[in-house]
């Protein structure tokens, strides 16, 4: 390859083609290519490694911070140091995880946990803040404002690293629903908190007053959420009206109403982040149609959002400074996982009368992640002096603390008693609509733990105009008599007309937990 400068289209790389001929292109194009090359092998070694991340127990995210540390300035020498852009980047990115997050949690799995879950983001995250701030402040001698401040940023929990581990535990849906609600809530309130600590300490002023700070705090998220609620509604409206057609686009546009969401919030100064998520919350559960693609579509997003954000702040951190950050990590931390994180799970949940067990398991499965990262970018952003350790001490103990935590929540889950079987009816349904003909065809897998296994077609006693139509078994296919019992690993095609298709679905997942016997004596 032949760089011409110095002359007439200098600033173009010239190249002879195959044919022998000269072409010139861009150097802006030639850096595209090398960042496509980069970016393209990023993800494939990122995918490949969600392998490793199953077999060794450890989630996802350690690894793409890992390959984000690999290819920074003392690995391969990719010069990245823009906490800015990486705390823009971050949101974005947040926005994306939370969008994911709020269309593929159904109602019912949350709606019993959202008091609790509401009381845990908010009253849980103060009590976590003052005991890490006095932590800080008596054990390590830090002045009160930088350890509020890194009380701040410390409280929350990262919806990217509760999403991507705690489905993988088998919990009951009280407890699952409620962990991931309150990483759904708690962005909103913390970010700002942090925010104005970190503009308080730039200023030198310290935050004038802790009365009208919760004041914003409450009125940001109260109209934060109006926004959500209302154009998650509307927006589902409008497209299942104008993109009803075509799945592809549909799930664009349900995507595209939530980042109006966080967007339309942000500009009238609410909180963007639970206008988000409650917007995609309303979006996956209007049953509106094409539900298997958005889901698909927006999982897929939440995957990429995932994997550029841990890279991205591996890239930043510089790991020579990570030893200076060992003992403060590790005593934070500890104080974190074993006082703070409990209290405030005591505090929030007691008054409900949530069990013992159950406040065990919150308190152990209080996971970090991304968002205290992206948080630690904030003092730097805002131009607070001093605290620019801040961010590798918070990168150092969610490392940390991921490594413990992340891989025993299912042993702490098997000692308590809470990964009793609330997934043995362990049934998967899909359903794909048919609009023009007003009918849709749910596809259903008989898991090795479900109670349909044995039931015969006729006992399923589905509502009238749906009717199994087909069945998978072993590779083959067979339409099946009323006679024909069901068995595990078995891919049932169920048509249904679209006004029953709930009562369909609530019918399949009451006998797949409780038998050919659920709902007896009433026919749904």
């Amino acid at each position: 390859m032949i760089t011409t400068s110095g002359m007439p289209g200098a600033g173009l790389t010239s190249r002879v083609t195959a044919a022998g001929v000269v072409a010139a292109e861009p150097d802006n194009l030639h850096s595209l290519s090398i960042a496509l090359l980069i970016g393209a092998a990023v993800l494939i070694v990122a995918i490949a490694a969600v392998k490793l991340s199953t077999r060794s127990g450890l989630p996802s995210l350690l690894i793409y911070l890992g390959i984000g540390l690999a290819l920074g300035n003392r690995g391969l020498g990719i010069d990245f140091s823009d906490e800015e852009l990486t705390q823009v980047l971050g949101y974005a990115a947040l926005v994306l995880i939370l969008t994911e997050g709020g269309v593929t949690t159904k109602w019912e799995t949350i709606k019993g946990s959202l008091a609790p879950a509401a009381t845990l983001a908010t009253v849980g995250a103060f009590v976590s803040i003052v005991v890490v701030a006095a932590a800080a402040h008596y054990v390590l001698e830090m002045p009160w404002n930088t350890a509020l401040l890194i009380g701040a940023i410390l409280a929350s929990t990262d919806a990217a690293a509760v999403f991507a581990v705690l489905r993988k535990v088998p919990l009951p849906r009280h407890v699952s629903g409620m962990l991931e609600a309150e990483s759904g809530f708690n962005d909103a309130p913390v970010v700002i908190l942090v925010t104005a600590l970190a503009t308080g300490s730039a200023a030198g002023t310290g935050v004038e007053s802790w009365w009208s700070l919760a004041t914003l705090i409450s009125l940001e998220l109260v109209v934060g959420s109006a926004v959500g609620l209302g154009v998650g509604w509307l927006g589902g409206r409008l497209m299942a009206r104008v993109a009803g057609g075509s799945s592809a686009l549909f799930a664009i546009g349900v995507v595209s109403v939530s980042v109006l969401a966080y967007a339309a919030a942000d500009v009238v100064h609410a909180s963007g982040f639970i206008a988000c998520y409650l917007a995609s919350l309303v979006l996956g559960n209007m049953g509106l149609p094409h539900r298997a693609p958005v889901a698909g579509f927006v999982t897929a997003l939440g995957w990429l959002a995932q994997i550029g954000l841990f890279v991205m702040l591996g890239l930043l951190a510089d790991p020579a400074h990570f030893p200076d950050q060992i003992v403060p990590a590790l005593v934070l931390g500890l104080v974190l996982l074993l006082l703070a994180r409990p209290l405030s799970v005591i505090a929030s949940c007691t008054p409900f009368g949530i069990g013992w067990r159950t406040q065990g398991f919150l308190s152990w499965a209080g996971l970090r992640g991304a968002v205290p990262v992206v948080l630690a970018t904030v003092p730097m952003t805002v131009g607070t002096g001093g605290v620019e350790w801040i961010f590798d001490l918070v990168f150092v103990l969610v490392i940390m603390f991921t490594i413990v935590q992340a891989p025993t929540l299912p042993w702490v889950a098997h000692r308590l008693g809470l990964d009793r079987s609330h997934h043995t009816y362990d049934l998967a349904l899909e359903a794909t609509p048919f609009d023009d003909i007003g009918a849709h065809l749910l596809e259903v897998t008989v898991g090795p733990r479900s109670r349909l296994a044995g039931v015969q077609v006729y006992e399923l006693r589905l509502p009238p105009g749906a009717n199994v139509a087909l069945v998978v078994r072993e590779g083959a296919s067979f339409v099946p008599k009323e006679t024909t019992p069901l068995r595990r690993g078995d891919q049932m095609l169920v048509i249904t007309p679209a006004a029953v298709r709930a009562v369909v679905e609530k019918r399949l997942r009451d006998v797949s937990r409780q038998g050919r016997l659920a709902g007896w004596s009433t026919p749904d």
